[in-house]
């Protein structure tokens, strides 16, 4: 039985970490987290310590240490300009981390954590989960039996609605989220290019508040991709079944059904880090170039090989006032 400390326990995604520290037989002694609703852990792990300030959970981390409590992971769920430090505070402590996605922000972040990684002797994980889904298993075998030289068509779309909580959160400043591309698009690019291979070409037609689109050109794949989270751009069939969420990546024409199967990805996840299988920070790159690319270019605006959605009515920032 290892012992976890979470990082971010009160977050949307802490839930599927709590479950997989749980479902993999492990135990979580520590938590931390500036907001204390985490009701939730009464569900896992009612006995494990919690701190609503991370200088008292770093003392309480530090008192275990040395009273020979071998802390073995660091899971990190805490907004995503918060991964470095935390993930640096992991390996301080002497313990493997496992950190959601997206891993860090920038490019550069990858070298500097990779060699801290190397100086502790620990090891850095993340959640990759698509690479788990089975449907994406089976994509990436289809790709392998066509051929290296065969190149797909690939429409990428997902629209997950977000109220207005979203833009007053750290998850609408830019500066801490990375933007829509980054903080719900980020596993996406990292699937595609898991299947597809390296990427050739980033171009970016729509970049705003609410939305992000563009086209990515990958060894074997060319894709247009459509982002939001705007509750208006969901087709109407969508909505008249009272969802307020539509996935959708089609190959040739044809839909990739990945709807479901979602909830034990990170379990799965789990279990492969357990086994010293799992994911680490250098599988991430070219993931957060993508994004960090996309974040850092000019929009072309409706030119070339566009998604669709792209045509639709740009909205206004629910803030802006006439």
């Amino acid at each position: 039985m290892k012992n976890f400390a979470l990082i971010g326990a009160a977050g949307y995604i802490a839930p599927r970490h709590l479950k997989a520290i749980k479902e993999t037989g492990n135990q979580l002694i520590a938590a931390v987290d500036p907001y204390d609703g985490v009701g939730i852990m009464d569900s896992y792990f009612p006995n494990a310590d919690f701190f609503v300030e991370f200088e008292r959970f770093d003392r309480h981390i530090e008192k275990l240490k040395r009273a020979n409590t071998p802390l073995d992971f660091v899971s990190v769920c805490s907004p995503n300009y918060l991964h470095d430090s935390h993930i640096r505070f992991g390996l301080r402590s002497g313990a493997d981390v496992i950190c959601e996605k997206p891993i860090v922000l920038n490019p550069w972040n990858i070298d500097a954590l990779q060699e801290i990684e190397e100086e502790s002797k620990n090891k850095i994980y993340t959640i990759l989960q698509l690479r788990h889904h089975p449907s994406i298993i089976a994509l990436k075998k289809k790709v392998e039996e066509g051929g290296p030289d065969k190149i797909y068509d690939i429409d990428l779309t997902y629209l997950t609605s977000r109220g207005h909580w979203y833009y007053t959160s750290w998850k609408g400043d830019i500066s801490k989220s990375g933007g829509i591309a980054t903080n719900i698009g980020v596993h996406f690019y990292d699937m595609l290019s898991w299947v597809f291979g390296p990427v050739q070409s980033n171009t970016v037609h729509v970049h705003t508040h609410d939305r992000a689109a563009g086209y990515l050109e990958f060894k074997q794949a060319r894709v247009r991709w459509f982002l939001s989270i705007n509750y208006d751009t969901i087709p109407q069939a969508i909505k008249d079944k009272g969802m307020r969420t539509y996935r959708s990546i089609t190959m040739d024409g044809e839909e990739i059904e990945f709807s479901g199967g979602f909830t034990d990805l990170h379990t799965l996840s789990y279990e492969s880090i357990l086994k010293g299988e799992g994911y680490g920070i250098g599988d991430t790159r070219q993931a957060i170039d993508i994004v960090h690319n996309i974040r850092n270019t000019k929009a072309v605006g409706l030119v070339g090989d566009y998604h669709p959605l792209c045509k639709l009515e740009q909205a206004k920032h629910p803030f802006d006032r006439d």
